[in-house]
């Protein structure tokens, strides 16, 4: 059974249960009308699953970095709470990892895909194994889990308190101050600036991002921006 989280003003938390898979209930809810702050979770044994529900007041692509914020959230989060050896990186895709290894993801999902209008909502969902389920977690070596990686000790509903709380931090602080800082801080974060990357048909050189937190993809001939609102799902 999901324990019951407690989460800071601004924020209610709803339990779902089993295979219920948080994202999709959150869309479910937000489709047919939910507070904006809705934390929508499940805490199980071996994994940590939720999603939050935002209610943009601008257009989809501004709104988008809502994802950025989302990510960065978790980083501070388990940063804080886990050993300080654990290195805890963001992909511009959504992907986790810890200490190098893929460790769960962040998805995105919007009311519409009209980077220019403004959408109902927008939900970000979270997933994160807490033990491998793998028979033999040797045969995908990249992939592993917060047990395998030092973070025994984290409490998965601490992990989601705190996540939704350093969440909110920036929330708050995107809408005091756009951009600038949270491109500061996610810029620290990022993983595979500089490298080779193939993604939605596009191949080149990562370069970074734009102010949007398009990816700036270099090949041969030119400069190719990828906008965040890409990586929305159907």
């Amino acid at each position: 059974m999901t324990q019951a989280a407690s989460f800071p003003p601004l924020m209610e938390g709803v339990a779902v249960e089993g295979n219920v898979d948080p994202f999709e209930a959150a869309r479910e809810m937000a489709t047919v009308g939910c507070d904006a702050g809705t934390v929508v979770y499940n805490v199980q044994a071996d994994r940590l699953r939720a999603a939050l529900v935002f209610a943009p007041e601008v257009s989809l692509e501004d709104a988008m970095a809502m994802m950025v914020v989302c990510g960065v959230g978790f980083q501070n989060a388990l940063g804080a709470l886990a050993p300080p050896e654990v290195g805890v990186h963001l992909e511009w895709s959504g992907a986790i990892r810890v200490n190098g290894g893929l460790c769960g993801e962040l998805r995105v999902a919007a009311s519409g895909n009209n980077p220019m209008a403004e959408p109902d909502w927008l939900v970000v969902g979270l997933e994160v194994p807490i033990l491998q389920t793998a028979a033999d977690p040797g045969t995908s070596p990249d992939i592993t889990a917060l047990y395998e990686e030092g973070c025994a000790e984290v409490d998965p509903l601490a992990l989601l308190e705190a996540w939704a709380r350093h969440t909110l931090v920036w929330i708050n602080r995107w809408a005091d101050e756009g951009n600038r800082p949270l491109h500061a801080e996610w810029s620290g974060l990022v993983k595979g600036v500089g490298e080779p990357v193939e993604i939605k048909g596009l191949s080149g050189t990562f370069m970074g991002v734009d102010d949007r937190f398009g990816m700036l993809i270099q090949d041969n001939e030119t400069t190719h921006l990828l906008p965040l609102s890409q990586l929305l799902e159907d």
